[in-house]
This record gives C-alpha cells, structure tokens and sequence, in this order.
C-alpha cells in the first residue's frame, strides 16, 4: 500500500477546504507534539507553494507523526484554540516575521483587485493628476497609469513576487467560482512573473463544465512556477482605446482568439479588461461571439495604418527600451532596413515620455561629454582591442595574470566599441549586471578610449544606452562612509551636474540602459576584495565608497547596468576580475602608427614643414622607435622633437628612455624655481609609494612650485572638482611620475645605498619595501646614475649632483656586476638587460652579455618590442650562438624576424602560427636568403600537442613543408619536421579523438620520429578505432622506438590491430605500454603471439587490463620464446595473485610492480 500517497491525499483535501486555520492548527500541533522544529515550522508558515507544502507535511507524518490523531486535533482546533495563536506567534517571532508565506496570503482577507486600485492611487499621488471617471456603471482606468503599474511590476522584484503571490492565491481560491460557467467573469490567472508579462490563459472550451474539487498546481494546464518567459523585445501589450484617452471595461466576449487575457473581479462591479500577449491578430481574425456582437472597432486616432484598436502606441509600451538616441522623431516599421533589425534589436521602441528633469538632465550629460579635446591631445589613432582571458600563475597559486596569447591567436575586436559592448551579451542573464575589463600597461592610452567612450555615447553612437558615466577612479580615493550612489554617479565625476530624484528614479527604473564607465581603476588604494566585501542592494544609508563599489562588483548596486573600467594588467585587480563577463586588452601602437602619431601632432601645431625631419630622427633611434609601441612615450618624442628644431643645427635623438625624459625636463629647469624639481620628485615619489598619481594643492612645496610645475605641463589640473572640495592636480603621464621617483630616489640622503639596490628589483626578496608600482623606475634610477652627469642629473640639478651620487654609481656598479644573468628569471633577465642599456656603461653591459647562457628560454614571458631590440642587440654583442625559445611570448612578427635572423641565433623555437606567417611574410618580400636561414633553424622538438590548435598547426607545417618539396625553387625537407623526435598527444577524452584522426594524417611526414606518446593524465581515449588508423602508419615509421598507448580505452579488437601492425617495427621498437587499458584474454593472447617476433622489444607494460590467469599464462609462455625481452610488467587485480607469484617464479623478468 502507498502510505505516501494516501497521507498525501489527505493533506491537500485539508489544503482545499477553506480554512486554512486548519492548516495552521495541523502545524501547531506537530510543533506542539515535537515533530517539528521551530525552523522548519516557520518556513512551512512561509512556503509559498501549496503542493510544495501538502508534500512537506505528508512526508513529516510519514516519518514521524500519527495522521489520524494530527488530523482529528486539526479538526479540533480552531481560530478559537487558546494556543492556536501562542505558538504561532512566539515561534514567528523568534525566527523573524513571515513575508509572501502560503498561509499569510489564505488568511488575509484583501480584495487583490482593490490592492490594484490602492496601488494606482499612490501611484498618481507621487507622480501627476489623471482624472478618473466616477461614474457609478462604468469603471474607466487610464492606460499611462495601467502601464506604470505593469511597468513596476516588472523592474520591480518585490512587486514582482508581492503580485504573483496574489495572483496564485486568487487562482487557488476562486478555482471553483470561475469554472461554474460562463456566466461568471473570469479573474485574471497570473500577473507579474519574474521579468514580464507573459503567457495565455486557457479559455474554457465547454460552458457547462464544472469543477468537483479545486484543482492542486501540479494538476493546471501549466505549472505557474514554471512558466517560459518572454523577453521584453518579444511582446507588445496595451489596452482598448476610447478617444477621450481612457480604458472602459467592456463585456466578455463568450469566445476569446488565443493571446488574450480576460481580467474581471468576481463580485464586483467590473466586467473585465482585455489585455493581448504576442502578437496582434487582425479585428477580422477574432471569432464571433454567439450573443450580442461587437460589429465594428474604431481606428485609433494615434496609431497610424491600424485598424486594430490593441495595436499599441508609443506611450502605451511601458517595458521597450529607447529609439536610437541620435533622433526622437517617430520611425515607422517600414522605414528600418533588414540589416538593422539586430543593431536596433533593443532600441525599436518607445519607452514613456521623459519627465521634463530627466530630459533636461540627459541633454545636459551629452553636452558635458561630447566636447572633445583640442590640439595634441586630441590626436586619436586607432588601435584594436584585443581579447584577453586570466590564467594562475602556477598550478599551486590562486593569483592570476594576463595570459599571453601567440601574435596568430589573438582575437580582434574589429567591431570596435560596439563588439567591445556587446562582447559578453551572449553570457549576460536578463537584469543582470555586465562587467566588461579593458586592460593595459600604463601609457596605452586606456583613460583616452575611456574618454572617447563616453564621446561616442554623447553623439548618439550607443542607442542602447540613456546615461553614461565616466567616473576616473582618482575622485573614488576618499575617506568616509557618506556616500550614496547618487553621489557616485552625479557629483564624484569631472564637472559634476545636478540630478533630482526623479533623475535617480528613472536610473534606478532602466539601470540596464545605463553604462557606467570606471577609469583608471588601480588608483584605487584598496582595490582588492570587492568580490568578497559585504554589500546590499540600494538602500537609502549612506556608505562608504569601498561599499559602494562592492556591490558594483557584486551586481547588488544598480543590478543590470554594463560597468566597463580600464586599468593595468596585474596586482589585486586581476583577482578580482576573474568573473568579468568580457576581458580585452589594448593594443600597442605599430611602428607604422607611431610615426602617424608624429604626423598628426605636427599637423596640431602647425609645423607640416618639419614633419619628415622629425620622422628622419626617430628611424635614426631604433630604441625610441621600438618605444613607439606606448602613445604617451610617442608624444614625449614628438615633445622633444619640436624643441630640438626650433633650436636649430644638428637635431639628435637621445638613444634611452633617461635622456629622453632629461631633454624634456632640462628645458623645464631652466626658469624653475630653485629645488623645485627635487620637491616635486619626492612628492612623485611619495605618491608612488601609495599607488597614487594624484595630488591636492596642500601637497606642493609652494605655491611657486605648483604654478610652475603646471604652466610647465609636469601637471595637470584634475577637471569638474567640485568648488567646496580642495583641487587636485595629476602628473602629465605614469611614466613622467617613474622618472621624478627615480630622480628623488638618486638624489636623497634619506635613503642609505645599500637599500638603494631593493628598488632595482632584480633579484626576489621575502621583504621588500617597494612593490615596483612605479615600475619604470628601476630602468631610469639605472641611467640617472651612470650616464656622465654633465649631460644627465647635471643638467637638471647642476654640480651638486655628482657628489651626491657617486657613492651610490659605486654601490650599483658593485651590485650588477656581481649578478649573474644565468640564474635570473627571464623577466627579471630582461629588466637587467634594459638597465644596463639605460645605464650606458662599458663594464656593466659587457658583464651582463658575456654571462648571457647559451640556451635562453623565454616561453610566457611577454616580450615587447623594446624587449625584443635590446635582446637582440645583448646577443649581437655577445659574439656567440645562441638558442631561443620564443613561444607564448606574444612577440610581433617584426621582433620575431628580428631576432631568429640574427647571425648568431643558431637555433629557435616559436608559435608554430607565427613563425608559419614569418616564412610567408618574406616569402613574399622575397627575401630568400633569409628565409631559407630561418626555416633552418626552426625546430619543434620536442612537439606536445595540448590543444586542437597544435594539431592544426602542427598539420599546416606539413603543409607547408610539402609545398615547399614540390616547388622547384627548393629542395629537401623542412628541418623542423625532419629532425623531430619525440611527439606528444595530451588532449583528453573529450578532445583527443575529434583530434586523433588529423594527426595521423600527417604522422607519416615525421620519418626521424623515435618517442610517439599517447598517454595523458586524463587520458586521450583514442579507442580500437584510433589504435586501427595508428597501426596503419607503422610501415612508414621506421625510426619509433617508444610507443605509448596507455589510458586509451583499448579492448581485445585494438589490441588484435595493434598485434597485427607490431611486425612492421620489429627492428625499431624498443618500449612498448598498453597501461591502464581495456585487454582481455584475445587480446593478451594475440600480443603474446606477436611477441617473439619482436626482436628488438625490451620492455613491455601491459599492467592494470583484465586478462585473466589464463591471458597471463599465454604472455608468460611467449615470453621464454623471447630472450631478448628484459622485462614484462603485467599485474593486474584480475589474476589471482598465486597465480602470478607462480609466474614470476617461473621467471624473474616478469614484473609485479
């Protein structure tokens, strides 16, 4: 018998009867009897789900409770039982109040349709004056005020949940009223889901049909918890229309087309409203009514070219987004082209009218942003950005970096802003918060493409957005917990704007119209942490700003916005970044856009004539050309170079970065204020020490130091700081604010030389008072100390440079010497190598290139052009080969070229992608010698394949090489594939078979091939089929002396294949594994036939398969035929272990390891 289901009946058929006192005394008594906890008593009061509790509390009777007693003292009980209410209460009490619960929804005794009402007059009373009907026969609503409640209904989630509950109670309650038969009005089923309104109400087809007892949820035509919503952009809802601008409830049509709600209260005056999901039939589709007919509809006089009176007006669609913001003109349907349906997808209709505040407000945030910057700062060249992902450290760290993609692999977001915006759309959950990260070293000009964000929003360029913000995070570093969102978005930006609450209001309404740009964001002193720091939703407390932007992250503040920030690549900020919906990385300048950046900053000034002089310097620096890669190093050259010819005579570049910023501040010194560069270096300094760049008025020297350092461009006034707040200012660039740091650092007495060479951060220390922040300034401390001081510290400072710092060129002379380039990290090897460049001192760059080691590898070590011209200039000066390992070090096809064509590169390895389009590249420059020393040098050996891509690529090399054999200019193999001995295949089991067949396909082309290992720790799974394609490759593969085929899913057919082939590499094969597989008796027993044939063969593992005693004898019995075999490993639990002790008595080779 089902106990369950008979308690279960039960139940509901309590649930059911009207009175849920009864309900409650049921659970007061279990309560009571100590077959309930308090906590699952209270959340049994709060179940809002009735066959979810009829469920709950048939199981507790089942497990613990007498039924018939529980239910005869429900009975009993009444509202009247003098505990009924005591336990209740006390037990509600102490577990918090009860919200939205089933129990609390029966017991009340609200009309839902009156909450209605109530509901639109607090509506009106905080908005605007409609004028109701009072007419006694007629109930009229007007459709702004029926839109706005709809429209709260659905950015609203209290709302949302508060309606919905009303709406199941109704339908729970009055179920059996409403299927008496047509006679009597139909109440609305369901109103308010999770997002919109959306799904039909089943219409009665029988009148006559009625209900013997009220239906339970699961038992309804569609479960209401379980609803599919539709989107907003899917569904189009409005009211019939009077001409005086009103909704009139009109008579039930006995016949309703599918789509169209019918709402009516039972017992009231109201017949009921139509409401149409989906979309619209024509008035001729609507069926006939039986009765008395409505013959003909008015055209509504506000909707053009419809003859429907539910085809909605602009103002009736209270849930679309906002037209395109470049024109508020109407646009009919037909006058949007196909090919705009999708970038218009979000913005092809109407929201309500603006209030008046809202729209001032939106005109006056446009203005603000849509100014641009004049004269050399306005110069824009575009650059891509590129995808990006985060990637740990090492597999024993949680810390994360940028990965390095190979310069092939990157992905580009040619779409420009729009992909950037719409990148992580496909992820994002309705109403949800989208987080988009665009990163990049300092002086890639983040904060400029921030800027010409909000430019773009203010031209009208994203539609699908009604506010953007640009907020640079500087103006976030403050004390205190006032602040409001309000204050976040109005007042902390540049040039703040007045906003009132209904301009919050409405942000808070749309927040998913609204993009919010962060700027800058590692200027944040206590950037780490969002993700974990407590945080609500928007409450009317004040906060702090750290909370604030808490729940930013979190998608509690302003859930549903798109925040977009830009700031560096690593520290804390990557941690908290790694459930950023899209992460992109800005790009660097080319060779080819940095001398457009000079010519266009000519063009500013109004210097055309200089232009090619100009360019003529910069080619002459290859460093400062290489340096191109960063627009702010473009514009210092650009700065120096108009200096220079104005002078006149013989123009130079300086050939480092320290002369560059000393020809740059020399001529700012010569009028300054005495030690006002001193001054400002150590508030440079200082600041760096606290991850800040900017500085208020207080903070300067003097007043005469601060005029200067401005008029001078070394700073900059922050814009839109407010009048009642003390004004800041910004140094011009980072790296302006590294070179001051390592002015003070050169020139103080408050720091000791021994504690001078921390701050190189060359070789790794438990304690380090400087975290490298300011992180140029090792490369310039370097070169202010050793360059000759007449033309270097000298020149900015004057004579009382070279006492100061003589004692400290000896201890840093002391210290380089004395490293040893072979022992450092290659990124670490890379700084030595640029401070010795910057430094320009024989000694030292002779030490650090003759200690360079032979083999350099710098696999994930990102190398940049400046990295790649002082590498390459280090090996040329070294006089020796040298070997490279180049790969995921997402180095630019001119670097790469650079480099492996040097004379003394003997030997590289790179991305198999990129160094495939460096061939193809002088390929078609038709540099042939050149191409012909690369692809010699090129090798891939050892090859692990770890992805689909290396397989791929690995398979276009053969290509590659094939073509090459038959062309006629060329002869031989490539080298790369020639020589490569040792193949890996580690894909796994979801990937290695899709993967499997292409590498067999091209395995035969690798004839010096000796390792081929196809074991994986997650094992590859080629199977019998890929162990049958693999077998058919043996006759070509004459040199395999390692075959790996362990963990591959191998049973007795691909062990029968594989015996087949095996003859083919008797005179080669050396080790052979079938580990961890499959083999059963046949297959044992065909390998043993094979085994004496293989005279070579010295090990073979055969362990953990399920042959039996009887497979292990056949294997023992081959093996006596086979001296030459030195060892046979074959445990395995399916053996009896007496039988293989007996075995390995037999003979000693056999191994039970």
């Amino acid at each position: 018998m089902n106990h369950f289901q008979t308690i279960l009946t039960q139940v509901r058929m309590l649930l059911s009867s009207h009175q849920p006192s009864q309900v409650q005394a049921l659970l007061d008594n279990l309560l009571e009897e100590e077959l309930l906890s308090k906590e699952y008593y209270c959340a049994l009061l709060c179940e809002p789900d009735g066959e979810a509790l009829a469920r709950k509390i048939s199981l507790t009777l089942l497990e613990k409770g007498d039924l018939d007693l529980a239910l005869d003292l429900a009975l009993e009980r009444g509202p009247s039982h003098r505990d009924h209410g005591t336990h209740s209460l006390r037990a509600a009490m102490e577990l918090g109040p009860l919200e939205g619960g089933y129990l609390e929804l029966l017991n009340s005794n609200a009309d839902p349709l009156h909450l209605y009402h109530f509901y639109d007059q607090m509506d009106l009373a905080g908005e605007e004056e409609i004028e109701l009907c009072s007419e006694p026969d007629t109930d009229t609503i007007n459709c702004d005020q029926f839109s706005r409640l709809l429209c709260d209904m659905e950015d609203d989630e209290e709302t949302r949940e508060a309606y919905a509950s009303i709406a199941e109670l109704d339908q729970y309650v009055f179920q059996d009223s409403l299927m008496e038969g047509l006679s009597k009005d139909i109440f609305i089923e369901h109103i308010g889901s999770e997002e919109v309104i959306g799904e039909h109400v089943e219409v009665l087809e029988e009148a006559g049909q009625k209900s013997q007892k009220r239906p339970f949820p699961e038992e309804l035509a569609m479960d209401l918890k379980h609803r599919k919503l539709v989107p907003p952009s899917t569904f189009s809802l409005s009211c019939l229309n009077l001409p005086a601008g009103h909704i009139q409830f009109i008579p039930t049509l006995p016949t309703l087309p599918q789509g169209i709600w019918q709402i009516s209260g039972a017992g009231t005056e109201v017949s009921s409203i139509f409401i149409y999901h989906g979309k619209m039939p024509q008035v001729s589709q609507i069926p006939p009514s039986s009765g008395s007919a409505v013959h003909s509809l008015p055209k509504s006089p506000d909707r053009p070219g419809s003859t429907s009176p539910f085809t909605p007006s602009a103002a009736d669609l209270p849930s679309m987004p906002e037209p395109a913001l470049t024109s508020r003109a109407n646009v009919t349907e037909n006058e949007i082209s196909p090919t705009q349906c999708r970038a218009v997808k979000e913005v092809s209709s109407k929201l309500p009218k603006w209030p008046e505040t809202v729209e001032q407000f939106y005109r006056s945030l446009q203005d603000k942003y849509r100014a641009e910057p004049t004269g050399p700062d306005g110069i824009l060249v575009e650059v891509d950005l590129v995808r990006a992902r985060l990637q740990r450290i090492s597999n024993k760290s949680q810390e994360r970096e940028l990965a390095t993609p190979d310069w092939a692999e990157r992905q580009l977001a040619h779409g420009g802003l729009a992909e950037v915006l719409l990148a992580a759309h496909d992820r994002r959950r309705p109403r949800e918060t989208q987080v988009i990260a665009v990163l990049g070293k300092a002086g890639q000009g983040k904060s400029c493409w921030a800027r010409a964000v909000s430019r773009a929003w203010a031209c009208g360029q994203l539609p699908q957005y009604d506010f953007t913000f640009y907020v640079p995070c500087h103006c976030l570093d403050r004390p205190g917990d006032a602040y409001r969102l309000q204050d976040l978005l109005f007042s902390l930006g540049p040039q703040p704007l007045a906003a009132d609450d209904k301009v919050f209001s409405h942000i808070l309404r749309w927040p998913d119209r609204v993009l919010l740009i962060l700027d800058a964001f590692e200027e944040l002193e206590a950037q780490d942490g969002f993700l974990h720091s407590m945080c609500g939703p928007v409450s009317t407390e004040p906060c702090s700003l750290r909370g604030l932007l808490a729940g930013l992250f979190q998608r509690k503040v302003l859930r549903g916005c798109t925040l977009l920030l830009t700031a560096r690549p690593w520290g804390r900020l990557a941690q908290s970044l790694s459930k950023a919906d899209a992460i992109f990385e800005m790009a660097s300048f080319s060779a080819e856009q940095a001398q457009t950046y000079m010519m266009h900053h000519f063009e500013c000034l109004e210097a055309t004539e200089k232009q090619e002089r100009a360019l003529a310097l910069l080619r002459d620096r290859p460093f400062l050309l290489s340096h191109g890669h960063s627009p702010t190093l473009c514009r210092a050259v650009c700065q120096l170079s108009v200096a220079l010819l104005q002078q006149g005579g013989e123009a130079e570049l300086p050939s480092t970065l320290t002369g560059l910023y000393v020809g740059l501040l020399g001529l700012a010194t010569r009028d300054g204020p005495p030690e006002a560069l001193v001054g400002l270096a150590k508030l440079a300094w200082e600041l760096g020490r606290r991850h800040q760049s900017t500085l208020r008025e207080g903070q300067f020297p003097s007043v005469e130091v601060r005029t200067w350092a401005e008029a001078k461009g070394l700073v900059q006034p922050v814009p839109g700081i407010a009048a009642a707040t003390e004004a800041e200012w910004s140094f011009s660039s980072f790296l302006l604010q590294c070179f001051l740091g390592a002015v003070w650092l050169a020139l103080s007495s408050e720091i000791k030389d021994k504690e001078l060479l921390q701050y190189l951060a060359l070789t790794p220390r438990k304690k380090r008072p400087y975290d490298n922040w300011l992180e140029g300034v090792p490369r310039f401390l370097a070169g202010l100390i050793f360059q000759p001081h007449a033309r270097c510290l000298g020149a900015l400072v004057g004579p009382m440079a070279a006492a100061l710092v003589d004692k400290k060129q000896k201890v840093l002379s002391r210290y380089l010497k004395r490293l040893q380039p072979g022992t450092l990290r290659a990124g670490r090897l890379l700084e030595l190598l640029h401070c010795a460049h910057e430094a320009e001192e024989a000694g030292i760059w002779q030490h650090v290139v003759r200690e360079l080691p032979a083999r350099l590898s710098f696999l994930g070590t990102r190398l940049t052009p400046p990295d790649a011209h002082v590498l390459g200039r280090a090996l040329e000066a070294a006089g020796r080969d040298f070997s490279l390992d180049l790969r995921s070090t997402g180095i630019d096809p001119s670097g790469l070229g650079s480099l492996v064509g040097l004379s003394c590169v003997t030997r590289f390895r790179a991305a198999l992608s990129d160094t495939v389009g460096l061939w193809e590249s002088l390929r078609q420059r038709g540099e042939t010698k050149l191409l012909q020393a690369v692809e010699e040098k090129f090798t891939i050996e050892p090859f692990k394949a770890k992805s689909l891509k290396d397989v791929e690529d690995l398979g276009n090399l053969v290509q590659t090489q094939r073509i090459r054999s038959s062309s006629e200019d060329t002869a031989g193999e490539l080298p790369a594939v020639q020589d490569l001995k040792k193949l890996e295949f580690a894909l796994g089991p979801t990937v290695g078979p899709q993967a499997f067949p292409k590498l067999v396909r091209i395995l035969t082309a690798f004839s010096s091939l000796q390792h081929l290992d196809l074991d994986s720790l997650s094992e590859n799974k080629i199977g019998d089929e890929g162990v049958s394609q693999l077998s058919a490759t043996f006759s070509q593969l004459k040199a395999l002396e390692t075959l790996n085929l362990s963990q591959n899913s191998i049973t007795d057919m691909g062990a029968c294949k594989l015996a087949e082939a095996l003859p083919s590499l008797s005179a080669s094969l050396v080790r052979l594994s079938l580990y961890n597989n499959c083999i059963c008796d046949v297959g044992a027993e065909s390998l043993a036939h094979v085994l004496p044939d293989m005279v070579s063969l010295r090990v073979m593992d055969v362990q953990y398969n399920k042959f039996t005693a009887a497979g292990a004898q056949q294997l023992a019995a081959s093996l006596k035929k086979c001296p030459h075999v030195e060892t046979l490993a074959m445990w395995t639990p399916t053996i009896p272990f007496g039988v293989q002790e007996h075995l390995q008595q037999l003979d000693s080779r056999i191994s039970l390891r």
